[in-house]
């Protein structure tokens, strides 16, 4: 007679097809953004919400509970630290989970994809007033589930802290103060810098043919990697990166009128979310179905994403090999040169909308997201009261008031699915990138000169041998420490700002 199967693969096969729920929650979500017609939207939601209720079961049930700490208790001296791991964030998972209200779950689920729906519609109308009541609506539920899982937090924590955790373990507010301080001292400093220094940079008159930069963003695509049997590119509203399964990435974007290097851009974004999610310990030893398998967090994961976008995309080296592609496509040059090329993908000036922020400004519209958030969750700010706050402070930070709601406290979809407590995360992945940047050049040499030679293939091997296998086993700050040897700082991020406003005056 065969023997029983020991706990940890009884638990095994249980987390398989939890991940297959999960996965068939995500192809949902990236269907919804990607070609789900609008009158969709109130089906879908039932979906999403009777997926999230049979997920919450699944990760809160006693039968699960039993599984877990029957693993554990098979846990003994020779045990890998590995398996310790996983199997520590499977136990805080499941409390955070037990102290849940099923019903809170299924109103949650409804509510994002209700909140989803109704943004698209307001910012397409330029109408916060019709948005209004689904942001509130998410605030109420996201406050009443920061309240449930406060008491299987190990710390004590305020209500965006707790929100904030499945984004960026372990981050708290007053860490958050000490690296954007030196942010909010020296950016606009900077940015004054460089508008007194640095001209701005001659456009197409006519634009980019939205076809030629499709072609353009599958070329560069395939210039880094990608492998159309298991990865996809769609269009949605805002670009987003998506994992489906093991074997199934999916990425989007956006071609924005106005904006020629808009998609591009964002396809080298993307795509560095994307390069990360594959590069996650995934092998034959069936490692997607554990926690240690996910993302470090969202900081690193916007780290990635950041460097392909920002170190690489954005490089004089790299303007210098694209920019005979765009001109070619065009059958001119109106950058005058690949110096006005480069310039143009480093515009260095304020504007209104995160995604097409230069990386001086970049941070300072995170710095406004997050200090909104806190103060519509923590410290009562009427929801209508919004706009008002959002043109305030932008006008305090950046110098610029927004004429529309569309460019301004409606252009981003996070808050419309409830995503509080994420948005810091992106001005953590600037300071990560830098500062694991000086660390992959005291290895390989100047950035520069990699790309350059046309070696981003180089970058990327180093990055998925020193990054991105760590996955779940340390968390962000962790991660940088056991990377670069020191705790994470904002200067690196700063020192790589000076140079490059001191690399692009051409005064």
């Amino acid at each position: 007679m065969a023997s029983a199967p020991s706990a940890l693969a009884q638990l095994h096969r249980h987390l398989h097809q939890t991940r297959l729920l999960g996965s068939i929650s995500s192809t949902l979500y990236y269907d919804q953004n990607t070609v789900m017609p609008a009158a969709g939207a109130a089906w879908r939601g039932e979906q999403l919400a009777l997926l999230a209720s049979q997920l919450h079961e699944r990760q809160s049930s006693a039968a699960y509970a039993e599984l877990v700490a029957s693993a554990e208790a098979e846990l003994g001296p020779d045990t890998p630290p590995l398996r310790r791991r996983n199997l520590q964030l499977l136990r805080l998972e499941l409390e955070r989970q037990r102290c849940l209200d099923p019903d809170l779950v299924s109103a949650l689920a409804r509510a994002q994809s209700r909140g989803n729906a109704v943004w698209q519609d307001a910012r397409s109308r330029n109408d916060f007033a019709a948005f209004a009541p689904a942001l509130q609506e998410l605030i109420s539920l996201r406050r009443q589930q920061a309240s449930q899982l406060a008491a299987a937090e190990p710390v004590a924590r305020s209500p965006w802290e707790v929100l904030a955790q499945p984004f960026e373990p372990d981050v708290s507010k007053a860490r958050l103060e000490q690296l954007f301080a030196p942010l909010k001292a020296e950016l606009p400093a900077l940015l004054e810098q460089a508008e007194t220094a640095v001209a701005p940079a001659s456009e197409p008159t006519a634009g980019v043919p939205e076809a030629l930069q499709e072609q353009l963003c599958a070329e560069l695509l395939e210039s880094w990697g990608y492998n159309a049997e298991r990865c996809q590119r769609s269009r949605s509203a805002h670009p987003f990166s998506c994992t489906v399964g093991p074997q199934d990435f999916r990425i989007t974007t956006r071609v924005v009128p106005g904006q020629p290097l808009s998609a591009f851009l964002a396809t080298a974004h993307e795509w560095g979310h994307s390069l990360y999610e594959q590069g996650l310990p995934r092998g034959d030893d069936h490692w997607f179905p554990w926690p240690l398998g996910e993302a470090t967090s969202m900081g690193v994961h916007e780290s990635q994403s950041l460097f392909w976008e920002c170190r690489v995309a954005r490089s004089r080296a790299f303007a210098e090999r694209w920019h005979a592609r765009f001109s070619a496509g065009l059958g001119s040059d109106p950058w005058g040169g690949t110096l006005g090329f480069w310039r143009a993908l480093n515009p260095l000036r304020p504007g209104l909308i995160r995604v097409e922020a230069d990386e001086l400004s970049y941070c300072l519209h995170i710095v406004l997201r997050y200090e909104l958030e806190l103060a519509l969750l923590e410290q009562d700010l009427p929801v209508e009261e919004l706009p008002q706050q959002w043109n305030r402070r932008m006008g305090e930070l950046l110098g610029l008031i927004p004429s529309t709601d569309r460019d301004g406290c409606l252009q981003d979809i996070h808050w419309a699915e409830g995503l509080f407590g994420y948005f810091p995360s992106y001005a953590l992945g600037h300071l990560i990138s830098a500062q694991i940047s000086e660390t992959l050049e005291q290895s390989l040499g100047p950035i520069e000169a990699l790309i350059a030679a046309g070696d981003e293939a180089s970058l990327r091997a180093w990055l998925s041998q020193t990054v991105w296998p760590l996955g779940r086993s340390v968390n962000g700050e962790q991660l940088v420490e056991r990377v670069t040897g020191r705790p994470l700082s904002a200067e690196p991020f700063l020192a790589y700002l000076r140079a490059k406003v001191s690399g692009l005056d051409w005064s």
